[in-house]
C-alpha cells in the first residue's frame, strides 16, 4: 500500500440513520472536506436503520430525553426546509398503560409536564371511541400527544446522503475498515484496501462500534439484538390510514408497538427488545416463530382487526448499552475521535445527533446537554452491569 493519497478534515464510519445525518452537517460547514465510509453497500438492510418508518415523540421516560426530542423536532425541520421535502409524519402517538405496568406512567407524563409538553389523559372507554380497532381492557390508561408520528428511514437517509453530495462531500460504500490508528494530531484508516487520513473521526457505526473502539483499546457492554417488524395487510386498512390512527405503545412488559399505514398496503407492529441475543455474525435474517405468536397473541387480543395475511416480516439490530441511553461523546482519551451509539431507540433524534456530531467535531463542543451519554458513565465501566432496556 502506498502512502496516504486521502486527507479530509473529517470522516464518517457509518453511514446508517446517525452516520448520514452527521455526513450531511459536516457537509454543510465543510463543504468536500468530509468523507464518509460504508462497510457495506448503501442502505443495506444488515443494521439498524432501514425500513419505512419509525416512531418520533415528545413523550419519554425523562425530562432529558423530551428536551433532546424537542430539539430533534427542530433539526428535522431544518433538514426538510433544506431537502424541500417532507420526512417527518404527525399521526399522534398513543401510549397505553394496564394496570401495574412495568413502567410507570408517572414517569412520562411527569417529564413530559417538567418540559411544557401537552398531552390528553385518556380512559380505555375514551381511547376506544377515539379509534375503535382498539379492544381495551377497563384498567388501561392511554396518554396522547398530538406531535408523535413517523420518522422516515428509508427517505430520510437518502435525504441527508443526497444533500451531503451536492455539497461536496465524498461517499465511498464497500469499505470496511481494517485498520485504525492515531498519527501525531491526526487518524489514519484503512478501508476498502485505502488508506486514508483525518483530523476528527466520527463513529456511526451501530453494532460494529466495538469493532472500531478496539483500535483504541477499548470495548463497551453492548447487548445486540436480532428485532423484526411484520406489516399485515388486514382488510380494515382504510381503519389504519395515517390520518385515522396514531403511531402506539403498549407500556408493559412485554411492550408492543405499531404503525398506521405508512409505506406499505398495511399496518405495522412488533415488540421492542422481543429478539434473541446475537452479534452481526451470527444474525440471520430468518423472523422468530416465538416473537411473531407473543406479538399476534396481542393483536387478537387488543387490534383484532389488524391482522391479516403477513405481508413480510422484516429484521434488524439493536445495539443496547445496559442502561439503553446513547453513548454520544467523545473519547477522552482521544478526543479527535466522536461516536454516537442509538442504544434500539435513536432514529427518532438523528438529525439532531448529526448536528451534535458535527460540532463535537468541528467546535469541540455542543450546547445540547449529552452528559447522560459519556462513554465513561458508571454503568459502562462495571464489569457486570444490571440490564434496563426501558425507553
Amino acid at each position: 500500500m502506498k502512502g496516504v493519497n486521502h486527507h479530509y478534515d473529517t470522516i464518517v464510519l457509518g453511514l446508517g440513520g446517525l452516520g448520514s445525518a452527521a455526513l450531511y452537517r459536516l457537509a454543510r460547514r465543510l463543504g468536500g472536506d468530509v468523507l464518509g465510509l460504508e462497510q457495506f453497500e448503501l442502505d443495506h438492510g444488515r443494521g439498524s436503520s432501514q425500513d419505512h418508518s419509525r416512531i418520533i415523540r415528545l413523550s419519554y421516560h425523562t425530562p432529558g430525553y423530551v428536551e433532546l426530542a424537542k430539539q430533534a423536532y427542530n433539526a428535522w425541520a431544518e433538514v426538510e426546509a433544506d431537502a424541500g421535502q417532507q420526512l417527518i409524519f404527525k399521526t399522534g402517538s398513543l401510549d397505553l398503560w394496564p394496570s401495574n405496568p412495568a413502567y410507570p406512567m408517572s414517569d412520562y407524563t411527569g417529564s413530559m409536564d417538567a418540559c411544557g409538553v401537552a398531552y390528553e389523559r385518556l380512559t380505555a372507554a375514551e381511547v376506544m371511541r377515539r379509534w375503535p380497532p382498539f379492544t381495551l381492557p377497563d384498567d388501561v390508561t392511554g396518554i396522547y400527544q398530538a406531535d408523535g408520528g413517523i420518522a422516515t428511514p428509508n427517505l430520510s437517509n437518502a435525504a441527508h446522503r443526497r444533500l451531503a453530495l451536492a455539497r461536496g462531500a465524498t461517499i465511498r460504500d464497500n469499505a470496511p475498515v481494517t485498520a485504525v490508528r492515531p498519527v501525531g494530531d491526526s487518524i489514519e484508516l484503512v478501508a476498502g484496501g485505502e488508506l486514508y487520513r483525518c483530523r476528527h473521526l466520527v463513529v456511526a457505526a451501530g453494532v460494529w462500534s466495538n469493532d472500531i473502539l478496539g483500535f483504541f483499546g477499548r470495548r463497551l457492554h453492548l447487548t445486540i439484538t436480532q428485532e423484526q417488524v411484520t406489516y399485515y395487510a388486514t382488510p380494515h386498512a382504510a381503519d389504519f390510514a395515517p390520518d385515522r390512527f396514531p403511531v402506539w405503545i403498549w407500556m408493559d412488559e412485554p411492550a408492543f408497538y405499531g404503525f398506521p399505514v405508512f409505506g406499505e398496503p398495511g399496518p405495522k407492529m412488533a415488540q421492542d427488545v422481543g429478539g434473541e441475543r446475537v452479534t452481526p455474525q451470527t444474525r440471520t435474517f430468518e423472523p422468530n416463530a416465538a416473537t411473531l405468536a407473543r406479538t399476534e397473541a396481542f393483536l387478537a387480543g387488543h387490534i383484532p382487526t389488524m391482522l391479516g395475511e403477513r405481508l413480510y416480516t422484516k429484521t434488524c439490530l439493536y445495539d443496547l448499552p445496559p442502561d439503553r441511553n446513547f453513548v454520544l461523546c467523545t473519547l477522552p482519551e482521544q478526543p479527535n475521535v466522536s461516536i454516537a451509539i442509538g442504544a434500539g431507540h435513536g432514529y427518532k433524534f438523528a438529525a439532531l445527533i448529526g448536528k451534535i456530531l458535527s460540532e463535537l467535531a468541528l467546535d469541540g463542543r455542543t450546547a445540547c446537554d449529552i452528559s447522560p451519554f459519556h462513554i465513561d458513565r458508571p454503568i459502562l465501566l462495571e464489569e457486570d452491569p444490571v440490564l434496563n432496556f426501558m425507553c
